[in-house]
């Protein structure tokens, strides 16, 4: 009866608790939209005449590619609108210049890079472009470079300019786990598959560090290159100014690193006076791709770790997730597939791999659509490692940004045994085996035994064979020649390129180039690009929120007490450290720049 009691009360909390939280996210719904209609009246008002300067603030997260307005209203800032906001922007008359609140500390190379080929072509049309920095802190180069083409850095006289070069730093656990009795199993094809070696290594093998070494010297000469380019300077006197960091305001001026010292407010009233009289400003994202007509393009985009399951996008107000789920964009690439409007389809990823299983399922999609006789070009973000490769081996093209980080083909899986690690505080597994002797293969609290690593190691190896065979196939290339790149080792864009993996180098702008070339759509014709899936509505929103609460709140008191078992914490530890627990990983080991 005490039971009996006890779910009765915590389903009447649970009920109880639900109707509140979904009065008040429904409160703040409407509250929403009245204030949504009071705002895009407000800034019609702002931007009414005939100057605008359109304004960037990169200080603001940025996604790739945006998933659209939340439930809130709010446009999340994303890369590929803003490139199609300037490229669009660049024709229109009213839009006089652009003022841009720089990021002083880190960004991504391949993410600066794509937002400095777009501010160059907007300025092509002979517009302004005034970039405004509140310091340069960062010691990375892509921050700047992503503002390096501006007409005009200002840069605020008290703060200073720390520019010196490339970093990646990597992390290891070996030494921990064996002061715990912890045994990382792993196994990886090959040995530049180096994301095993934070849980395996205590230092940097030969092969990570060669590996990792040609990565950052690439991503470096192309941020000199371009850096040197934009301000008119030698690529030596470059070097040279980052060896002696870090700078002052007054020095950075002074070597032409910058064009003028002042504060922010002054930068934006100068702006505004080099638009025109009565020049308002207006957002980047308020300002908008348009509305295209024309032939139509679909626009399947995929960010973050490759998932079994469904994607998150960003566009939820209470999780700021990311993934890129396999029945999503597979659903989305069939569906472009099969509908007769459709002429070419642009395939953007941005992300560092994951689940073998998942690629999968994103690559015969790809095959599917191609078979329908759909053109597919991948644009490559920041990132289109491992199983990023994976889903984009078959496609017609590939455009990646020179700085994109890609290749990885390789796989691990392993996880880490603490049984010995568990037993110092008295925490013990036992298990009774009925069957093979494989099913204790996962098992975090059992060794492997010799016949278990060479099948775990044989599963491996099935994998790795399919994953570079489509590569092969994909690619036009021998099998040979793949495995011979195909060591789990990343290269950047511009080496991806020399050696067969991409086709051309920019970004998404050249993806549609290319796209409208092989759908034999005239270069200068206007195109609908429509995105697949397309956007929920805010009822079908607001309707995923409740369900969500509505679970959550429902089963809040049994989560807190399984969270709390001793149980359930020995498990969290050992599945953080497992990564997927032993499942079968298309992942890269990258490094971090923002």
């Amino acid at each position: 009866m005490g039971i009996l009691m006890r779910h009765f009360f915590i389903s009447l909390f649970a009920s109880v608790i639900g109707f509140f939280v979904a009065m008040f996210l429904l409160f703040i719904f409407f509250a929403m939209l009245v204030g949504a209609a009071i705002g895009s009246a407000a800034k019609k008002d702002e931007v009414a005449g005939d100057a605008i300067v359109l304004t960037l603030d990169l200080r603001k997260p940025m996604l790739d590619h945006s998933g659209g307005a939340s439930l809130f209203g709010d446009k999340p800032l994303s890369v590929v609108s803003t490139v199609r906001a300037l490229h669009r922007a660049k024709d229109d008359k009213k839009i006089k210049g652009l003022f841009i609140r720089a990021n002083g500390w880190g960004m991504s190379p391949a993410k600066a890079e794509e937002l400095r080929t777009a501010i160059i072509d907007f300025k092509s049309s002979g517009k302004f472009v005034i970039a405004h920095a509140q310091g340069f802190e960062g010691t990375s180069l892509p921050a700047y470079m992503s503002v390096a083409a501006a007409d005009e850095i200002w840069l605020q006289s008290t703060t200073s300019f720390s520019l010196a070069g490339m970093r990646g730093e990597v992390q290891f656990l070996g030494g921990v786990f064996e002061k715990l009795d912890a045994k990382p199993q792993f196994i990886q094809f090959h040995e530049y598959k180096n994301a095993a070696n934070t849980y395996t290594e205590k230092t940097m093998t030969p092969a990570h560090r060669e590996s990792m070494t040609g990565l950052l010297q690439s991503l470096m000469d192309s941020n000199v290159s371009n850096i040197a380019a934009d301000r008119g300077l030698s690529e030596n006197a470059f070097l040279s100014f980052l060896q002696n960091a870090p700078h002052s305001a007054e020095q950075a001026k002074e070597l032409g690193y910058v064009d003028k010292l002042g504060h922010y407010v002054d930068a934006q009233q100068y702006a505004k006076k080099k638009a025109g009289k009565d020049a308002a400003f207006q957002s980047v994202a308020d300002y908008g791709v348009g509305f295209n007509t024309g032939p139509l393009i679909a626009f399947v985009g995929g960010q973050g770790a490759v998932v079994l399951g469904s994607s998150e996008d960003g566009s939820n107000p209470f999780s700021n997730n990311l993934s890129m789920g396999s029945d999503t964009l597979s659903k989305a690439i069939i569906k472009a597939s099969k509908n007769d409007k459709v002429k070419a389809i642009i395939l953007r990823i941005d992300s560092p791999g994951g689940s073998a299983t998942a690629s999968d399922q994103i690559w015969d999609a790809v095959v599917k659509a191609k078979a329908a006789g759909k053109p597919v070009v991948v644009s490559m973000g920041q990132y289109a490692a491992s199983g990023g490769y994976y889903v984009a081996a078959p496609a017609d093209k590939i455009v990646a940004m020179p700085t994109t980080i890609t290749g990885s083909i390789g796989v691990l899986a392993g996880l880490v045994n603490i049984k010995d690690t568990t037993a110092k505080i008295g925490f013990n597994v036992e298990a009774v085996n009925i069957g093979g002797e494989f099913s204790a293969a996962y098992s975090a609290f059992e060794p492997w035994s010799d016949s278990n690593r060479e099948a775990f190691r044989g599963s491996m190896e099935d994998i790795y064979n399919d994953f570079t065979s489509k590569v092969a196939e994909g690619r036009g290339m021998t099998i040979e020649q793949v495995r011979e790149i195909a060591k789990g080792r990343v290269w950047t864009g511009v080496q991806a390129k020399e050696i067969g993996l991409v086709d051309e180098l920019g970004g998404f702008m050249k993806a549609l180039e290319i796209a409208k070339e092989l759908a034999e759509i005239d270069a200068d014709t206007e195109v609908n690009i429509r995105k697949f899936p397309r956007e929920l509505t805010d009822m079908e929103k607001l309707e995923q929120m409740f369900n969500v609460t509505a679970e959550a709140t429902a089963s809040l008191q049994e989560l807190q007490a399984l969270t709390n078992s001793a149980e359930f914490q020995a498990f969290m530890r050992a599945k953080a450290l497992m990564n997927e627990r032993g499942q079968a990983q298309l992942k890269a080991d990258l490094p971090k720049f923002e």
